[in-house]
Formats: C-alpha cells, structure tokens, sequence
C-alpha cells in the first residue's frame, strides 16, 4: 500500500477511527486547511471532543472520546520527536482532560499510517486495536485483562510475532477505573494526568498495538538532518537531563522553597540529598535509555533489592516522582520510593496524583481527621515509608481507605468533610505537581487558568519567564538562577501569556519540551517537516485557538470561575526557610487572571469573545458558548 500523502507533507493524511459499541472501523482523511489550522496534538483534540461529544457526559460512559493525536514534527527522523497526545473528558476533574507522553509509540503510529486515533464507544469485552502499516483490526483481550503493564507488553509482542512493536497499554489500575490512571508508552513512558488510563479502561481497550515502516515525506530532509546532527553534537552542553535526568536541581529547589514537603506545609526537606536522581543513580541505576530518535537518554532503570524488590523493566523515578513520594511525604527512602514508581508503573497510574493524594491523608491522619480504624491499622504519618507503600497498594486494588482515595484528593476530601478539603492540593480537581506557586508565582497563576488544572509541562517557570519573551534557548536555562521578583505583576502576568504559548507549542507539534533546540530551530523544522511559511505569529495563534476551544469546552460543562483558582494553602506562608512570609496574595492573583483573560480575547470572567472566534476562525464555537446579543 503507498500511503504517502500528495498534499500534506508530514503527516500522512489520514485519521482512524474506532467505534467499540459496534465493532467498527473507518478512516477519514481531513482537508489540508484541517491540518493547517490545528496542527496536530492538543490542536486535534480540542475541537473533536467540542464537536463531538454531549455537554455533561459521564467521563467514564461511552459518549466520552479518547484521542491519541500526533504533532507534525512526531516521528520525524530528529531529536525530541517522539511525543503525542491523549486527550477525553477527564473523569477526575470532570473538564478537559489531556497528557502527553514521549518514548517510540507516537512515531511508531505516524510510520503506521496515521496521525490520530480517535476511540468511541465502550467495548462489552475487553479488545485491543493492532495497527500495521495502514491497516487496523480489534483484537481479544481477555486474556490480558487483569495483567501488569509489562507482562501484557510483552504478551501482545509475542503473540503478533514482532519484538519492534510499541504498545500504549494500560494496567489493572485503568481496568479498575481508578480515576487517576495513566496509559503507558512502552512499559516506561506515561500519558500520566487527567485520568485517561481510566477512560481507556471504561472502554475495555487494553492496548494499542503498532507497527510501521513508512516515514511521511518532508519538505526539506536536509534541514532536519541538521538539526539532528546539532543537537547530537550538543546536548551534552545545552541540556543537564542527560546525566541524571530530571531531578538533578533538587537541592537547590529546597534551598529555594520550592521543593513539596510535608503536602505542600513546607518548601524545603531536610534529608533532601538522600533523594535526589543523582542520589538515586549513584545507589540503584542500571542504565539510562531514551526515547524516539533521541541522543539525551535522559531516562533511567533502576533496580532495588532488599527490602523492596525493585524490577528495572518500569524504568525509574523522574524529578515530579521523587518528590510526590519523597519529601512531600516526609519520605527519605530512596529504595522506597523507586518501590512506589514501580508500583505505579506497574499498574498504570499517575505519579503525581497517587503521591500528593497519599500526602494529604496522611495530613488528614495527623490533624486527627483519619485515624487507625479508616486506614485498618496503617500508621498513616509522615516520614514512614512502609505507611506510604501499603496506602499506594491499597489505592491500586481499591481497597480499604485506598477505594476512596482512587478517586483523587478533591474527591476524597468531599466525601471525608470535617475540614479536610484544605488540605487537597489540588486545581479542578488535578492535583498539584512539584512547584511551589509561593515561588513560582508565574507558574500559580498558569496552574489556575490552565483548562486540564494544575499541569507543570506547559507550565512556565518564573526563571524562565525573567529571561523575556524573545524565547531563545528556552529550553536551556540554569534552574538554580536566583529569581529577581517572587510576585504577581502586570509584567509576569503578560510573560505567563507570550512565553506560556510558547511553552504550550510541544503539545500541539509532538516535540519534547526537555530536548534544548532555540525557538528558531523549532520554527524551521516546522517549515522544513510541512513545507508552510510559519512564523511565530502563526504558531502562536494555533495555540491561542486549542487553549481557547479547551476553555470553551469547560464552560460548557459548567465551570466557572470559582474554579480558577489556587488552593487556599498558597496563601500562607511555608513554615520557615527561604518563602518564610511569602504567600500567593488572591487579589494579585484574581487581578493577574483578568490581565491574562484580556489578552487571550476573553472576558474578564474568563469566557472567550465572539471577536476572539472571528479571529482565530473557529466561530463554528459560538454554538457550544450559547451567546446571546448581549453577552457579545
């Protein structure tokens, strides 16, 4: 089959569509302007969820859609190229859900023939979808229902007869609907927020199976080879990652305020050089390994003996893991964290939500609101590893206090009452990640805008944002840089809109935000994969449009904007340390919301404007906003 696409050149111009209630398969082929107006990634999956799902589904019924999309740019034969996205209605935060996740899976799925998977319907029996060189079938999966992520991998690879096949599997955590299950890439590289392993599970689809020998053409292969050739060249001196992974800044971090502890009381950990990647790579590492196309191997296994067996195929621990299970739990462990990655890995859930929703129990327990007979018998308290890991078993076998846990911290806290509901940590229901807003202030206010809640990967750091709005080498800047202003100001308000576009741009082309090219580089792969005149402007205004149709969606299932807003914890100071007396100030905050509203063409409730929708020519929205005359 030639499945080279005549008219847009890097992608293949097709997307596969899966209707589980009726068994079904199809493929579309959407216009060039489709593709040019959207880009790919989050770009696709804004509008298709707005289009073409009813207002208030159940995130776990069978009207929900789970999208897996590609970038332009995923696939290609480049560094930083083998990311996508996953978007549905999210069923822990009930508004626009989305993840991205890296690892072979994505360019894998573009050399298969397609640029986006869009999934409907609820299977009565589990299935999986095999993918191969532009075709598609349904598959049983009862076999692998109820297995661990790794085994059901490697049990698909056997049984299709090919070790080279990328699978994006979920594990018993996602077949249990626990509303913070994740999909994974390849055992290793998870899709990890907003609950799309859960959505996957409500479906029954176990996995996606894919295999593909044919690379979309380019506009200009030799631009891309060189950047490749670039970035293999210099890495080592642009991007830290390499070394340790993530991680590596987190003395500094505590030394800052700006490293989780004790469920956000406190920025600073006293134990924090027993935790840290280089801690953990010295003691447990078995090798580092990467992604598509990739020389930065910033990924590391590890491999734990007694008293934790640790398996090094789930890989391990990553900066926002080491954290959520480490200092924000009071946990000095090492070992004991690389058990809870595993765990989590394991059975597919996401890393940041199991740990800070561990943490606020075990502030629940020690302000007395939790006691031994909720958590039969667990001491849960700070700083006791052997607590954390049992409440995080319980949680993946819906368990005891762990069922009710399953469901994330704000929904937990409803159903505990007795004031614990200031102690979730959370954005619309997401839990917070490893960045303190009382230091990154720029990166509070983005948390409570953001249409999915509380997500650090489109996040902008203030560090970054004190090096201005021209955006070059964005990506390679020293994060212990002292930081010249912790405040909201107009001036940080308006940074968190440019340079927070920008930071959102990987999501929508399938790049890693971690691999160090300039925002040149990246404008001319862009050109180079498609063959458009881009400009920052034009990659700027695609951003504004899938940030603005994800807005849209939510205001549609009735959020409004009580919900834009940081937790109350925020605004009180850390406990001592360096932010002793800072807090993020509400009035600041709700006045650098208006400015950023203003800027994005919306009102100053947050709701776009009819001229926004003229301009970024998605008025086919007006529908989902129910404008009247007065309202515009």
């Amino acid at each position: 089959m030639d499945m080279e696409n005549k008219t847009v050149l890097g992608y293949n111009g097709r997307i596969l569509r899966v209707n589980l209630n009726e068994r079904k398969i199809s493929v579309e082929e959407p216009p060039t302007d489709y593709y040019q107006r959207y880009l790919g990634g989050r770009g696709f999956i804004a509008p298709t969820l707005l289009q073409e799902m009813p207002a208030k589904m159940d995130p776990l019924g069978p009207d929900n859609k789970l999208v897996f999309a590609l970038g332009p740019l995923t696939g290609m034969p480049f560094p930083g190229s083998g990311r996508n996205s996953v978007g549905a209605k999210s069923p822990l935060t009930f508004a626009f859900g989305e993840a991205e996740a890296g690892g072979f899976w994505g360019a894998e799925l573009k050399r298969a023939g397609f640029d986006a998977i869009i999934v409907s319907g609820n299977s009565n029996t589990p299935v999986f979808l095999w993918i191969k060189d532009g075709q598609a079938e349904l598959r049983d999966a009862g076999h692998l229902w109820g297995t661990e992520v790794a085994p059901a991998h490697l049990a698909i690879q056997k049984e299709l007869g090919d070790k080279h096949i990328r699978t994006a599997i979920i594990g018993p955590a996602g077949e249990k609907l626990i509303r913070f299950a994740c999909i994974l890439n390849d055992i290793t590289h998870a899709a990890g927020r907003t609950g799309m392993g859960a959505v996957m599970g409500s479906k029954k689809l176990k996995a996606i199976a894919v295999r593909g020998r044919n690379t979309p053409r380019m506009a200009d292969q030799k631009i891309i080879a060189d950047l490749g050739r670039w970035m293999a060249q210099n890495f080592k001196e642009k991007a830290a990652v390499w070394k340790y992974g993530t991680g590596h800044m987190m003395e500094g971090y505590s030394l800052a305020g700006n490293l989780p502890t004790f469920n956000f009381q406190d920025g600073g950990f006293a134990a924090v050089e027993k935790i840290t990647a280089q801690a953990v790579c010295d003691q447990f590492r078995v090798e580092m390994y990467g992604c598509y196309a990739c020389p930065l191997r910033c990924k590391k296994r590890v491999t734990v003996g007694s008293p934790y067996f640790v398996d090094p195929i789930y890989g391990g621990p990553e900066y926002e893991t080491l954290a959520s299970f480490g200092s924000n739990c009071g946990i000095s462990d090492p070992k004991a964290i690389c058990k809870a990655h595993e765990i989590c890995n394991r059975n597919g859930i996401d890393t940041i939500s199991a740990g800070v929703t561990i943490s606020f129990a075990m502030e629940c327990f020690e302000k007395g609101i939790l006691n031994t007979k909720d958590t039969e018998g667990i001491e849960l308290r700070f700083g006791k590893e052997d607590a954390m890991l049992k409440m995080l078993e319980q949680i993946v076998q819906k368990q005891g206090l762990g069922a009710l846990l399953s469901g994330g911290s704000r929904l937990a806290a409803k159903q505990i009452g007795r004031g614990s509901e200031e102690f979730a940590i959370h954005v619309k229901g997401l839990e917070v990640p490893m960045h303190d807003p009382r230091l990154k202030q720029g990166m509070g206010l983005h948390y409570s805008v953001h249409p999915a809640g509380a997500d650090h990967c489109s996040g902008v750091h203030d560090t970054l944002l004190e090096k201005g709005p021209q955006f070059e080498e964005w990506a390679a800047i020293d994060v212990n840089e002292s930081i010249p202003s912790i405040e909201l100001s107009p001036r940080k308000a308006r940074l968190v809109y440019q340079f927070g576009l920008w930071r959102h741009l990987p999501n929508y082309l399938g790049m890693c935000v971690l691999v160090p090219y300039s925002s040149k580089q990246i404008l001319d792969a862009v050109e180079a994969v498609t063959g458009w005149p881009m400009s920052y402007w034009r990659l700027m205004k695609t951003v504004e449009r899938g940030i603005t149709l994800a807005k849209i969606f939510n205001v549609r299932e009735g959020f409004t904007p009580a919900e834009d807003a940081l937790p109350r914890r925020f605004g009180v100071s850390q406990r001592g340390g360096n932010l002793k007396g800072v807090t993020v100030d509400p009035g600041k905050l709700s006045e650098a919301q208006k400015l950023y509203f203003q800027m994005m063409g919306w009102d100053e409730h947050g709701i776009p404007t009819m001229a926004r929708l003229v301009e970024l020519d998605i008025t086919w929205a007006l529908a989902h906003l129910n404008f009247s005359p007065k309202k515009t």
